[in-house]
């Protein structure tokens, strides 16, 4: 559907926006234009669709939580890119001078290793290609790599080599990223042997960061889970909403942390 096909029912047109986001995100911008419609119609449009579809809002947009495929590392970078920017450099304040850490897989945990080269010396236990491809070449930095089986849509290892070497790991903190966060109950992976990594990570890290960017608090659905005890942290972008929030603010033992913002945890 383009801008010269002219005016179309309202279902109709949501009907369409619902698909054209099965297929990647959109902001609110770029929908009006290419329904000729303002945007406050389209913020209407997306208010009744995520009632019926699994659709959430982003900054000045909506991505679908149901894609034709599971999106490569590739595909899913340039995504909530600026939030997931800030999370990271968050995230790196946690992060002390010689502390031994755990960084998954996946795009936000990458922003992370990506803001930790050149700060000092550590000890990185770490899954994920692109954080190896951060910090290799910074001499301070005692780089472990997990061994396994190549998860080729991740450029991750997963598997049982990869929890092996940390049975007896111990480490100062994780930090994990996730397909969605739900408070009590965990992270969503689409794939069990990455949950499973997720779990023998958890139980070797004295603190545990979850990093998220907000489209994903809360988002229910089919898959594996890694079930997550306190105390843990949430970090995730100021662009969270309070209901978005407030099922994790009443978890005991959990702190909030908004990139982007300038007070303390919540």
């Amino acid at each position: 559907m383009s801008a010269e096909d002219g005016a179309i029912s309202s279902a109709a047109r949501r009907d369409a926006i619902a698909a054209l986001l099965h297929g990647s995100p959109l902001s609110v911008d770029e929908l009006a234009l290419r329904f000729r419609v303002s945007p406050s119609t389209v913020r209407r449009d997306l208010a009744l669709l995520s009632g019926s579809h699994p659709i959430v809002r982003t900054y000045g947009g909506a991505v679908h939580l149901t894609p034709a495929h599971e999106k490569s590392l590739a595909e899913r970078t340039p995504i909530a890119a600026g939030q997931k920017q800030a999370i990271g450099r968050l995230a790196a304040s946690f992060v002390g001078p010689g502390q031994r850490v755990i960084l998954d897989g996946g795009t936000t945990v990458g922003a992370l290793a990506a803001q930790l080269a050149g700060t000092g010396e550590l000890t990185v236990l770490t899954n994920s290609l692109t954080a190896v491809r951060a910090l290799e070449h910074d001499a301070r930095v005692e780089l472990v790599l997990l061994g396994g089986s190549l998860r080729r849509v991740s450029s991750a290892t997963i598997g049982p080599l990869a929890e092996a070497a940390l049975a007896d790991a111990t480490a100062d903190a994780v930090f994990l990223g996730a397909d969605s966060l739900v408070a009590g109950r965990g992270l969503l992976e689409q794939d069990q042997q990455q949950a499973s990594l997720k779990r023998a990570m958890l139980h070797a890290a004295a603190d545990r960061f979850v990093l998220v960017d907000s489209s994903k608090l809360g988002l229910d659905g089919a898959g594996w889970w890694a079930r997550l005890e306190p105390p843990w942290h949430l970090v995730t972008d100021a662009g969270a909403t309070d209901e978005q929030l407030e099922p994790f603010r009443a978890l005991p033992g959990v702190r909030i942390h908004l990139a982007g913002e300038a007070s303390g945890p919540r």
